[in-house]
């Protein structure tokens, strides 16, 4: 499995996986010239763009995609929230219901965030028999997976910096309250990791970290410990 981070940040979020035959974009909220850049102009090898929920940040260049001819596959929720978008580039999908693109089996699952019909996504390759679970925004996950083999997972905040930054001023009570009820904490994250099969996890990549509210080298090394897989910081 080949994963390229094109943006990962509260900022902007978006992801190129490809299984040597097929290729995905995961998210696209960043600008359509951003990602031209990072896909070398080849946006035309991309077989669809999976959007995991309506925020800008993670939704921005949807419909300029469209407009270049990607497939979009995103709940309808999140259509509706982007404007009520319709045509046929634009797929809906629902939780729990299979799939397929190209070489890939995408099984889609319902996620916690503040969000209407946010989204995770489960990417089974048939051409690699790999399997990579995505998760952005979302503050627990009640799903367990199984022959896992690349991870890609919010780990936004921890809670020692988050209460540092509530007590120093840095951050008010009420956009605390929103972050964890919307995000993923390095704590939950642990505990969610351990919940699942991992004897096959080859990497795991850390997503959409807090500027403020995280620590990167606390970070990798608690989810190494955690699970003596391969990580990378987004």
């Amino acid at each position: 499995m080949d994963i390229k981070v094109l943006a990962s940040s509260s900022s902007g979020n978006s992801y190129h996986i490809s299984d040597g035959k097929t290729h995905l974009l995961l998210d696209a909220g960043i600008q359509l010239k951003r990602i031209q850049i990072a896909l070398h102009f080849k946006i035309c090898q991309l077989n669809a763009c999976f959007i995991s929920h309506a925020h800008k940040d993670h939704s921005r260049a949807t419909i300029a995609l469209a407009g270049l001819g990607i497939d979009i596959y995103t709940s309808a929720g999140t259509l509706e929230a982007c404007g009520g978008l319709k045509g046929h580039r634009f797929h809906v999908l629902q939780a729990l219901k299979e799939v397929s693109v190209g070489s890939f089996k995408i099984l889609p699952f319902d996620v916690q965030h503040d969000a209407p019909e946010p989204l995770g996504f489960l990417f089974s390759s048939i051409e690699t028999d790999e399997k990579l679970l995505y998760f952005t925004d979302t503050f627990y996950l009640k799903y367990r997976f199984q022959g896992l083999t690349h991870i890609m997972a919010e780990c936004n905040y921890d809670k020692e910096s988050l209460e540092y930054a509530v007590a120093a001023g840095y951050v008010p009570e009420i956009v605390q309250k929103r972050i964890v009820k919307s995000h993923m904490s390095l704590e939950n994250l642990v505990e969610m990791l351990k919940a699942n099969d991992l004897s096959k996890v080859k990497q795991i990549y850390l997503m959409h970290l807090s500027q403020n509210n995280s620590n990167e080298k606390h970070f990798k090394t608690e989810i190494q410990k955690a699970t003596g897989a391969e990580v990378y910081l987004c």
